[in-house]
């Protein structure tokens, strides 16, 4: 007898090097502050943040059979995210990513690979596992397994919550199978032509019909329609941001889980503004920088 997930995450993990630095280098050298090796990726990161919300939790996507593909399950193992979707391709090098973070202000860079891991295909997707979710979160990698996915999802009225955040392969597909398309500022942008966002909102509103659309823009808060209304939420002040790193990928979990609950876009951009400001006091997008729904609660009661 298979087990019920609420939330599936279907994407992107790696195992993250962390550097903080006093600055960001370029052509020159800095010595680090501090480094750490942390799970990571961003529909990983939304999965683990999740669990750590309360919801039964399973990641869906790619490993190699080496030493960080063991470290990435063991972390989701540790998170309490089920990995039992997880394709483990043997002789394969798993993904990982090098971050450097600004120690004043927490801001990031980021490059990573995942050379020579094969991407999901779609008959590796569970029909049943998508079909019993309450969502399914997309990312935009494994586009062939997330299309395949998403599908199903769509068929079986399960929340399609698609952070689209960088143009990838297969994005095409997965735009209008979305029921939460909310997009970083760059990505949406770069998709209509145009310069300004809430315009660029409204355009891809009116093309793809989602439940709700909408942009995130860092400190500057997210804008969130649903055909009818336009609700801008302020990001939350925090007085010292260590890591910047996963505040996207956590606002997405935080968004889909409040909107399960409320329908009510302010109230669910203000949650998943919470979950992306308590995120900040640590570094990468994982426990114990990833919130518990208590201190979620808290943190809004303030």
């Amino acid at each position: 007898m298979m087990t019920h997930f609420e939330y599936i995450g279907l994407g992107f993990c790696s195992n993250d090097h962390l550097a903080t630095v006093p600055f960001i280098p370029h052509d020159t050298k800095v010595r680090v502050i501090s480094h750490a090796i942390m799970g990571g990726g961003p529909a990983a990161n939304s999965t683990v943040c999740a669990a750590s919300l309360g919801f039964s939790a399973a990641f869906v996507g790619t490993v190699g059979d080496d030493a960080d593909g063991r470290m990435i399950l063991d972390d989701f193992a540790r998170q309490r995210v089920d990995t039992s979707m997880v394709k483990i391709r043997p002789g394969a090098t798993s993904a990982i990513a090098y971050l450097w973070i600004e120690e004043s202000t927490g801001a990031r860079s980021c490059v990573w690979t995942r050379e020579g891991l094969d991407e999901l295909t779609a008959n590796e997707i569970d029909p049943e596992a998508v079909a019993t979710a309450k969502v399914l979160h997309l990312d935009g990698h494994n586009a062939a397994g997330a299309i395949a996915a998403a599908k199903v999802a769509r068929e079986a009225g399960v929340l399609v919550n698609y952070d689209a955040g960088t143009h990838r392969d297969g994005m095409n597909e997965l735009l209008p199978l979305a029921d939460l398309l909310i997009c970083s500022e760059e990505f949406i942008l770069k998709l209509t032509g145009l310069t300004d966002p809430e315009e660029a909102v409204r355009q891809v509103w009116a093309k793809y019909r989602p439940s709700v659309c909408g942009a995130t823009m860092g400190a500057r808060g997210s804008m969130c329609f649903d055909g009818k209304d336009f609700v801008k939420c302020p990001a939350f002040k925090v007085e010292k941001v260590v890591d910047t790193t996963g505040c996207g990928d956590l606002f997405h979990t935080g968004f889909a889980i409040r909107w399960l609950e409320t329908h009510d876009l302010m109230e669910c951009q203000r949650f998943g503004a919470a979950v992306s400001a308590i995120k900040c006091r640590g570094l990468s997008g994982r426990p114990p920088s990833a919130p518990t729904r208590a201190e979620v609660e808290a943190f809004l009661s303030d």
